[in-house]
């Protein structure tokens, strides 16, 4: 039967295309293009991957064509072809992954701008007097020297409501203009390393290459990549920058928005509509510019000639489910695909990336000097065996905290843990709160910014049970006991589920229960009574849940005067704040410690990173480091030779064992409601791995065993491991295993390439 036929992928987790009939009178729908196909008892949104001239069946006809043009322009078409191959994952649901929500739905779109906010003359700023959220909107206004997307003010936590009033008054107003670029001077001088960095970037240009820059922190590598996106504009391209986090970075997007006139941003405090049109707009070549996490490297662009990943080591680049793709990982395969050069950014670069330097894949770059002359703070190590910590602290700590805070300056307090204390104790008998729901402990969370305040009732929390226990949160104010007071909550840090305080022991009835180990809002109340004449600002995700809090909370230090910072790794990342001198981290131990092959490797980088918070100003930093394993070869490396050495030994043991990223490794993962069924699921698998004929005597594979977490949210979850000397024998294997469709009810399997979290 000769017609015009189409091959569409839909989100669906099948392994195959679907062919469908174009109807008389519609236009065949290009490759790349959305369609509305009728699939199974309801309408999907599909993506035309192929044409076909014949087939042998009745084919159902396509219900709508959605774009006359494609949508995902040939590049972009490539790559989800790779990450199918790549992931192991079906293809439908790999394009699902790759548009964003309002394009899944079927939107069509229509070029339209959106609405910007900028300063206008007319008012007086007195007006604001008793407007803080006025006189703050404005500032974020004039600091971003350019027409302010009225998305990225909300982002902030500015409405609609304080920018009108503003309008009112004469201070702004709402302009619907195309954002225009501008390519000017530098305010900046290049040092000698910046320059050569900055030059060789420029060189690269036009081609492929992939450039590792390693710059200290205070180093100026953002200035690096603006002197470069500076040269892809004149030459009529655009740049795509991705960043971990766009919440915690707004003052990054304000730089870009002052050097160019203007820059798009991709973040979730956008709604799905806006987020489409800054996707169509960079498709169409009106945005040059984009800002965005991981997901926005699956941005369409006319002309991309640039390529950065900012904090290329960060864990948040990494996809956790779905499809689990690294956005570093995918990035230089579309810049390999556009043959445009992208910069790998970091002062801590992934052993993935020294071990491709090292194979000269990548060019390697480095700022060794801060920008300005500034130094590097000194890294000490506190040995803390045998002495009674207070709230975290020893006493000589406490004393080099009170010396700094007497001389003028700031301190930053790093501990990676949220809450009071990470376990809630029965001393009579042992027994722990735990989750009813997860095979995990609960957190303890202090009284202050809880809800609701009519209890725990109204909001279906529960109380724990009998070696169990669940979400609350809030800060704990000073000389305030969690045990004792009615608003402290019990939380699950994975499940979400909250409990109420126990007021005695679910095991034995006992009343003597106890919070074990520090969080943050433990050493919070330990430093508001030890330094209760010094401002104190904590920062984690129970205090900053929007850009505009942490903003807040960073601009009250910008007076320089004495205050104490506290908080998790949110503060680890791109933040200057000059009036620091001091850093102290609280436990070194636990990451160095992790049975997972890379915790040393990411408790390495989160040190030099929190550590890089300190004297970035005219005054010098210092770091202090408690730990109670002072003689752990990973710390003593990374003092007495910096990340470099840390890097060089680590590397050398990974080669050793034969752990990546001298080994390829996948990890396959069920879970289910029930564990038996998860776990036979899983020997099929580990049969299927093992019966390939080019896995035989290559690839080694273990399990299936229980997941570090074995439930979760009420589901058991097992998984095995699949690793061998190189990618191919491994990559066959798991080929064979997507291609054998197994399945049992009731049971949700997925693969998992270079996992992130494996132990």
């Amino acid at each position: 039967m000769n017609e015009s036929i189409v091959r569409v992928a839909v989100p669906r987790p099948l392994r195959r295309g679907f062919d469908y009939a174009v109807p008389a009178g519609m236009a065949t729908p290009p490759v790349g293009a959305r369609v509305r196909v009728p699939f199974a008892r309801g309408q999907v949104v599909g993506v035309v991957t192929d044409h076909r001239s014949r087939s042998e069946h009745a084919l159902k006809p396509v219900s709508a064509l959605l774009d006359d043009a494609p949508l995902l322009p040939r590049d972009l078409m490539d790559l989800a072809q790779w990450l199918a191959d790549y992931y192991h994952h079906p293809l439908g649901e790999v394009y699902a992954t790759m548009l964003p929500n309002a394009a899944r739905q079927g939107v069509a779109f229509a070029p339209r701008w959106p609405r910007a906010w900028r300063v206008a003359t007319a008012g007086a700023d007195a007006e604001l007097a008793r407007a803080p959220r006025q006189r703050a909107a404005l500032d974020a206004l004039r600091e971003s020297g350019a027409p302010m997307p009225e998305s990225e003010l909300r982002a902030l936590g500015f409405e609609r409501r304080v920018l009108e009033a503003l309008q009112r008054k004469g201070l702004a107003r709402c302009v619907d203009t195309p954002p225009v670029y501008r390519v000017g001077a530098s305010p900046h001088n290049l040092s000698d390393e910046q320059r050569v960095a900055a030059e060789a970037v420029v060189g690269a240009l036009g081609d492929h290459a992939v450039v590792a820059l390693e710059g200290v922190t205070g180093s100026g590598k953002t200035e690096v990549y603006m002197r470069a996106i500076a040269a892809v504009l004149e030459r009529g391209g655009q740049a795509l920058v991705l960043v971990p986090e766009i919440a915690l970075t707004p003052q990054a997007l304000a730089r870009f928005r002052a050097r160019f006139g203007a820059a798009a941003a991709l973040h979730s405090q956008a709604s799905d509509r806006e987020r489409f049109d800054t996707w169509m707009n960079c498709r169409q070549g009106i945005h040059k510019v984009l800002v965005g996490t991981r997901s926005a490297v699956f941005t369409p662009f006319a002309r991309l000639g640039l390529i950065v990943v900012d904090e290329e080591h960060d864990d948040s680049f990494k996809q956790r489910d779905g499809l689990r793709y690294s956005a570093r990982d995918v990035a230089v395969k579309r810049a390999q695909l556009l043959g445009v050069p992208v910069v790998l950014g970091s002062a801590t670069p992934s052993l993935a990336t020294l071990a491709n330097v090292a194979r000269r894949r990548y060019r390697h770059l480095a700022l060794a000097r801060r920008a300005g002359g500034a130094a590097m703070p000194a890294l000490r190590v506190l040995d803390v065996r045998g002495q009674r910590l207070r709230d975290g602290f020893s006493d000589r700590l406490a004393a080099a905290l009170r010396h700094h805070l007497d001389a003028g300056n700031q301190a930053l307090v790093f501990i990676n843990r949220r809450g009071f204390a990470p376990v809630c104790l029965c001393t009579d008998c042992g027994w722990q709160a735990r989750c009813a729901d997860c095979d995990a402990r609960l957190t303890m969370h202090g009284p202050r910014a809880v809800a609701p305040a009519a209890g725990w009732e109204a909001s279906g929390e529960q109380q724990p049970q009998p070696g169990q226990g669940g979400v609350a949160g809030g800060q704990c104010a000073a000389a305030i006991d969690p045990l004792r007071h009615p608003a402290t909550r019990l939380r699950c840090h994975h499940c979400g589920r909250s409990y109420r305080r126990p007021a005695t022991c679910s095991d034995c009835g006992g009343e003597a229960l106890l919070a074990v180990g520090i969080g943050t809002q433990r050493v919070e109340s330990g430093l508001a009574e030890r330094f209760a004449d010094v401002p104190l600002y904590r920062i984690d995700r129970d205090t900053t849940r929007s850009p505009a809090q942490i903003e807040r909370r960073l601009q009250a230090l910008s007076d320089g005067r004495p205050a104490i910072l506290v908080g998790t790794q949110m503060l680890a990342k791109g933040h200057h704040l000059p009036g620091v001198t001091l850093v102290a981290v609280l436990d070194a131990d636990s990451g160095f410690l992790s049975p997972d092959y890379r915790g040393a490797e990411r408790t390495a980088q989160t040190i030099i990173q929190v550590a890089g918070r300190a004297g970035r100003g005219a005054r010098a930093g210092e770091v202090w480091i408690q730990t109670h394993h002072p003689d752990n070869p990973n710390l003593l490396a990374l003092i007495q030779s910096g990340y470099a050495g840390f890097a060089a030994a680590e590397l050398a043991d990974r080669s050793d064992a034969g752990l990546p990223p001298f080994a390829a490794m996948a990890v396959v993962r069920a879970e289910s409601a029930d564990s038996a069924a998860a776990e036979a699921l899983l020997r099929r698998v580990v049969t299927t791995l093992r019966a390939v004929p080019e896995s035989a005597g290559a690839i080694e594979v273990t399990g299936p065993a229980p997941s570090p977490l074995a439930r979760r949210g009420g589901r058991h979850r097992h998984q095995c491991l699949a690793i061998a000397p190189r990618r191919r024998p491994l990559r066959a294997a798991l080929a064979a295993l997507a291609a054998a469709d197994i399945r049992a009810p009731n049971v949700r399997w997925s693969i998992d390439v270079d996992p992130y979290d494996v132990f």
